[in-house]
């Protein structure tokens, strides 16, 4: 009993630390809001300069419509940017849309790429590749499929990028466009306000940090030129080209005026492997970048590096142990002499996460509801223990991919009308 005692301690000094770690981030995020609204937004230069946006698509006919327009739509000068699609190759109607768009807009910088097997379908990071040598932009920009950018978000990002010759990168805030249709998209609504908003905002505050999201960002060509383009193993290109973004001494900035609105998964399986995606791609760059934490030349990503590597095995291991200690003791198979002051901790650390969401969803018009609250309550008790699954699987994909020496497959999400 006593070693069960000691496992089962243990594993609660290490779920408390890291939700004490995401309530630090979130106070920080939220003094970084305060500060932020009462700042004046950055203006663009007299003389722009040319944006070149790629946008990767593998059979996304469904949503192409919407993104092109909102994309072509924007408020930056139409004559200071181009718009690349790479429609990489698919076997929808993708095709012929961007045809049709091509001579709707043929007066503007419009451009389609279309791959073939040999030359695309193999990941986001190769499609932008092939765009980026087609690119004569010396910024640029990356927008997924699904998205339906604000008008004034690029305008905000470039502006926030060209005030400041140290920032290599700049990032703007993604919302869930259709966060109405099922419970699922009711808690990733609230996962990207809680732990993109405030969390990109606390580590903006505290360490001059941010992760670059798959979406709504523009980053400088002179940038990617040096650091070799996108990896093309990595699932996760997003948080793989932040890192090395940083080890080249560059910063990157978040901006929460450059929105956009981007669809989520609205059923389980879609989420599932979506987020088994995430997982691989992120475990892909902590090992990847272990080394680093010996280097201190590279002491600019430990913070993340310690972060993302207590989330995806400190975590979820205490989570696990946690669970089943819980299980065991529920079904009297097990005694352990601090059950008690475990379901106290666990009840508090409810609470804990509950008042923290609650204050970061208070930052966003309209989402400050009581069916929010409720939806928060539930996400403590449902969406972490599917977070857990998710963890566990993408961990053991991973390493059955590494010892068979299997290719990593880039999973296309579902998309919806």
């Amino acid at each position: 009993m006593r070693m069960l005692n000691s496992i089962l301690f243990m594993a609660i000094i290490a779920i408390w630390s890291i939700l004490i770690v995401n309530l630090v981030l979130t106070i920080a995020g939220y003094l970084y809001y305060i500060k932020w609204v009462q700042t004046p937004p950055a203006k663009l230069p007299t003389e722009p300069p040319f944006v070149s946006i790629l946008v990767p698509a593998h059979n996304e006919g469904v949503v192409l419509v919407r993104t092109v327009e909102a994309l072509l739509g924007f408020d930056y000068p139409q004559d200071r940017y181009e718009l690349i699609v790479i429609n990489d190759n698919s076997s929808d109607n993708s095709a012929i849309l961007l045809a049709k768009f091509q001579a709707k807009y043929s007066n503007r910088n419009f451009q389609v790429i279309n791959t073939n097997a040999e030359t695309g379908g193999k990941g986001k990071s190769n499609a932008l590749n092939v765009g980026l040598q087609q690119a004569k932009g010396s910024v640029i920009s990356v927008y997924d499929a699904d998205n339906t950018p604000e008008e004034e978000a690029l305008r905000h990002l470039v502006a926030t990028l060209m005030a400041n010759p140290k920032l290599g990168a700049v990032i703007g805030k993604f919302r869930t466009r259709n966060r109405h249709a099922t419970l699922l998209t009711r808690f990733i609504n609230i996962e990207t306000l809680a732990f993109q908003w405030m969390a990109q905002a606390g580590r903006q505050k505290l360490f001059k940090l941010c992760t670059i999201p798959g979406t709504n960002y523009v980053i400088r060509r002179a940038v990617l030129d040096k650091i070799g383009g996108w990896d093309v193993k990595a699932l996760a290109e997003d948080t793989e080209i932040s890192f090395r973004v940083y080890l080249m001494g560059q910063q990157i900035a978040f901006q929460p005026l450059a929105v956009t609105w981007e669809q989520e998964p609205q059923t389980f399986d879609v989420w599932f492997q979506q987020r088994t995606r995430w997982v691989k791609g992120n475990i892909y760059v902590i090992v990847k970048n272990f080394r680093l934490l010996f280097h201190p030349q590279a002491h600019r990503i430990w913070f993340d590096l310690l972060y993302f590597m207590s989330t995806y095995f400190l975590l979820m291991a205490a989570l696990v142990l946690s669970d089943v200690v819980f299980v065991m003791s529920v079904a009297d198979v097990v005694h352990v002499s601090i059950q008690g002051f475990s379901n106290a901790v666990w009840v508090f650390a409810i609470l804990l996460f509950v008042l923290s969401t609650f204050v970061t969803i208070t930052t966003e018009k309209g989402e400050m509801t009581v069916t929010n609250l409720g939806v928060i309550c539930l996400m403590y008790v449902v969406y972490s223990q599917m977070w857990l699954v998710v963890a566990i699987y993408g961990m053991v994909g991973y390493t059955r991919e590494q010892i068979f020496h299997q290719q990593a497959k880039w999973y296309k999400t579902k998309r919806y009308q």
